[in-house]
């Protein structure tokens, strides 16, 4: 699943990059979605990118993580994995997307694209099932996984708060959050993964 996604978004943000047309019709605009009603927007923007760099460091990450959480799904849980890889990613898109459409919903100059909340969300999972388990932090240098949400999470908000740039760090802190409690709303007796990864008891 994980590398049909990888596809599918690869195709449709190349499709898109030289034609403004298309890129103005499915990215997330939340004037246009509460105003027009066009809510499909709050789906199709995470399949487009704004350049080679920003689709190759989103598939690159999700392609990392998405591997291990599917393997995480078939281990801890009886529900079929592809269904509960679908769950988080979609959910993951919407959940992320929320907040900057209420934000930004009388503001027709906003825009956004990208994958980023919903591979956020897919990281945080992994970090979830295995919280001890080292992720590079700025690709360099190896930290705990849980350790690198904190201070994930931190930024994000910190960066949201003072709006420097033309980053997402609302989707990104939130399409965390979401998945970090996604594998809870599957089945909350997986808490007890989580304490016993953190305390290192497996």
């Amino acid at each position: 699943m994980t590398l049909f996604i990888i596809i599918i978004t690869a195709v449709f943000s190349i499709t898109v990059f030289s034609r403004s047309e298309l890129f103005y019709r499915y990215q997330l605009n939340p004037y246009l979605v509460f105003k027009k009603k066009q809510y499909y927007r709050i789906l199709t923007h995470a399949f487009l990118h704004i350049g080679w760099e920003h689709l190759i460091v989103n598939m690159i990450v999700l392609f990392s993580f998405g591997n291990a959480l599917s393997k995480y799904f078939y281990i801890y849980s009886n529900i079929n994995s592809t269904i509960l890889f679908i769950g988080i990613y979609v959910g993951g898109i919407i959940i992320s997307s929320v907040y900057s459409i209420i934000k930004h919903k009388n503001n027709s100059a906003y825009n956004a694209v990208g994958a980023s909340g919903a591979v956020s969300a897919v990281t945080f999972a992994c970090i979830f099932f295995d919280p001890l388990n080292k992720i590079y932090f700025f690709g360099i240098l190896p930290i705990p996984g849980i350790l690198f949400g904190i201070l994930y999470l931190g930024y994000s908000y910190y960066m949201s708060k003072k709006n420097l740039d033309n980053i997402g760090h609302d989707a990104h802190f939130y399409g965390a959050v979401f998945g970090f409690l996604y594998p809870l709303f599957i089945n909350p007796q997986l808490i007890t993964i989580f304490i016993n990864k953190l305390a290192g008891n497996i």
